[in-house]
């Protein structure tokens, strides 16, 4: 296990980062050890990669604080986070904050995360809250029952290991859940707990020209009848990332977005949950007047 109890007064991070080989991504692991080292240079950095394409039980270490281990990949980063809280036990409580990333971290709008330095992370281990970059939908959303517009991206999120025990498991949504229907044509059951606006927005963002706040995914695809177990699987892995957010506020977390904070930490010596603004009052400087609409109306109620 890194670290191995060699760290003390520093703020300690421990990163599980999800991967799937090294093919796609190569130069992840380097480019977030670079980032650690360079924004948050007294900050005490472990890491655990968990890797999809290697089988579970394999372990290796591949630097000082650095270890490397197998995962299931039955629910892609949300089971290989399973995995590495498994594999830290009990030790992760030796860290106040416990990163989740995925080699994937900086390939969509990054601009954030060079914001993210000890002076806005030392302001978390005092708060009951996720810190990410949030996105939002152009419309409430409901999943599973509950409303949401908002929520945090999944491939680079902070948090704290009371959250992890909270929470229990990573996967809310697991294979075989009741959503799919097998049809390209129609890819989800008529009975799929999820509403109709997100069935066009995961279909719009994952196979086609992209959402009303511009381009679709970085690696959109056709859908067709070989394409769609991997479909079902994104999509599945989107669900996740949603409930993730909603699961994190019903255990009583605040959502923070990473480039409010950065603005706040600059002029604030210390910060509380008071002083934690609805999600829409994060985003607005940032996301400009063109999406203010997109904040407002009927049905935006406090939930993200």
């Amino acid at each position: 296990m890194p670290g191995n109890g060699r760290y003390s007064s520093q703020l300690r991070i421990l990163t599980l980062l999800a991967r799937h080989g090294t093919a796609r991504y190569p130069a992840a692991l380097q480019h977030l050890r670079v980032m650690f080292a360079g924004q948050m240079p007294q900050v005490a950095h472990d890491v655990v990669v968990i890797d999809n394409s290697l089988p579970e039980g394999h372990r290796a270490d591949l630097d000082r604080g650095v270890e490397l281990i197998g995962g299931s990949n039955s629910s892609w980063e949300f089971s290989a986070w399973d995995n590495g809280i498994a594999h830290v036990g009990n030790q992760v409580n030796d860290y106040d904050l416990v990163h989740l990333a995925t080699s994937a971290f900086a390939e969509y709008t990054p601009g954030h995360l060079k914001l993210i330095d000890q002076n806005v992370v030392r302001h978390l281990p005092g708060l009951n809250a996720a810190l990410g970059h949030v996105d939002f939908y152009n419309e409430p959303m409901t999943v599973f029952g509950i409303p949401s517009q908002a929520w945090l991206r999944s491939s680079f999120i902070f948090l704290q290991p009371r959250h992890l025990k909270a929470l229990g498991s990573m996967v809310c949504v697991p294979s075989g859940a009741p959503i799919f229907s097998g049809d390209p044509l129609a890819p989800f059951r008529e009975d799929a707990p999820i509403s109709r606006s997100y069935r066009q927005f995961l279909v719009g963002w994952l196979t086609a020209a992209g959402t009303a706040q511009g381009p679709g995914w970085h690696s959109r695809f056709d859908l067709t009848l070989e394409t769609l177990p991997f479909f079902e699987s994104k999509a599945r892995a989107i669900l996740n990332e949603q409930m993730l957010t909603n699961r994190l506020l019903a255990i009583g977390a605040t959502i923070v977005d990473v480039t409010w904070l950065a603005r706040k930490a600059k002029v604030a010596d210390s910060l509380s949950l008071g002083d934690i603004p609805d999600w829409r009052t994060q985003i607005r400087p940032r996301v400009g007047a063109e999406f203010w609409r997109l904040l407002d109306g009927p049905g935006r109620g406090g939930r993200p």
